[in-house]
């Protein structure tokens, strides 16, 4: 029987990536093949911080690439467009991973056992099950956001949110 291979696809801002990136970590340590997919923008900016060499060297565990679909940004060290970025995996993501698993299958890896995915990147519970892929959403928010998004609705009928008499611009952040 053959390794058992996860597919990792974090929606491509550090929050995200770091979280999925350390449950890759894990999944290898436990055997597991791993490709984990960045964005091309992402995957620039990382080899730029670590050294070219620094994804080298592990033949199951793999980085692959897909495009995020925005035009070259002149500074390449500051965040995307965040609403750009997530019209366009939402509008291209899909087509893309499915591009690259078909890949993924000729090149001789062992066959996908599953994906895991970044909750945002919901585009890729889609494509797992069209492969009859088992798909997993990974939540990467801390558990303070998650708790938020819990109680989100509750903070509206108790009135605490939207805020009164304030505007993000007029707040006061403490330190």
């Amino acid at each position: 029987m053959s390794r058992p291979h996860a597919v990792l696809i974090p929606y491509p801002a550090q929050g995200h990536v770091t979280p999925l990136l350390n449950l890759a970590k894990v999944l290898h340590a436990r055997g597991f093949y791993v490709t984990f997919v960045n964005s091309e923008y992402n995957h620039r900016r990382l080899l730029r911080s670590r050294g070219e060499d620094s994804l080298a060297g592990l033949d199951d565990f793999r980085f692959e690439t897909i495009p995020d679909g925005l035009p070259p940004m002149e500074n390449e060290d500051v965040t995307q467009d965040v609403p750009a970025l997530c019209t366009s995996f939402a509008t291209h993501g899909a087509a893309l991973l499915r591009d690259l698993l078909a890949r993924m299958i000729d090149d001789g890896r062992p066959p996908v056992s599953c994906v895991v995915t970044d909750g945002v990147m919901s585009f890729a519970v889609e494509v797992a099950d069209e492969r009859g892929v088992p798909a997993l959403v990974f939540w990467t928010t801390s558990a303070c956001g998650f708790m938020g998004y819990l109680h989100f609705f509750e903070l509206i009928e108790r009135g605490f949110v939207p805020l009164k008499g304030t505007t993000p611009w007029s707040m006061t952040v403490c330190d």
